[in-house]
């Protein structure tokens, strides 16, 4: 006697705990790859910065001599300085770009200031809006400067990320040195 094989399909319980279990995994990946990009744009801003600081701090280790015209066997001085303020943030305003890249010109990074000083450039898009400050470029000890990046990430117009990374010169037994602070300054960093 062949007996009848029952054919029995799911449950609607047994549908509704697939669609939940689909729909917890969609929810912990839609907030894997946020986080994923919003480490991306950041990550930029923590290259970018880092660089600056380094690069402000090989532009002082470069050895400088006054300009003035020396007399037959006359001799100067070598001199040791921080870059000055860079003549604009890249891009130029107020405010970084609303949750766009900006392309930035080459021109805007050769202002015969900071920029020009600390060789820095980006030649690709950026999130962020860079800026480079320093209080004094005589050399003298407790000069300080500040590499800055600001974003507007999320497009709000409020609250920006910002980092920052601040260097000072230092007397160490009668020779001065620029140290780097260890920690950057994070603020709102994935706003």
């Amino acid at each position: 006697m062949i007996a009848k094989l029952k054919k029995r399909g799911f449950t609607l319980v047994e549908l509704m705990i697939v669609v939940a279990i689909v729909g917890v995994l969609a929810a912990l990946a839609i907030y894997g790859v946020r986080k994923y990009i919003a480490n991306a744009k950041t990550a930029e801003a923590r290259n970018a910065v880092g660089q600056m600081a380094k690069d402000a701090a090989a532009a002082y280790a470069r050895e400088g001599m006054a300009s003035a015209i020396l007399a037959a066997k006359g001799s100067t001085g070598i001199t040791n300085h921080l870059c000055p303020n860079a003549a604009a943030p890249v891009p130029a305003g107020a405010a970084p770009p609303p949750g766009k890249k900006y392309q930035s010109d080459p021109g805007e990074w050769s202002d015969n200031a900071g920029w020009s000083c600390l060789r820095f450039s980006m030649a690709d898009p950026q999130y962020y809006q860079y800026n480079y400050t320093a209080s004094g470029t005589t050399g003298a000890a407790n000069e300080t400067f500040a590499a800055v990046a600001r974003g507007d990430l999320n497009a709000d117009g409020k609250n920006f990320s910002t980092f920052e990374l601040d260097g000072k010169i230092t007397d160490t037994s009668g020779r001065l040195e620029v140290f780097v602070s260890p920690n950057m300054t994070e603020i709102d960093p994935e706003e």
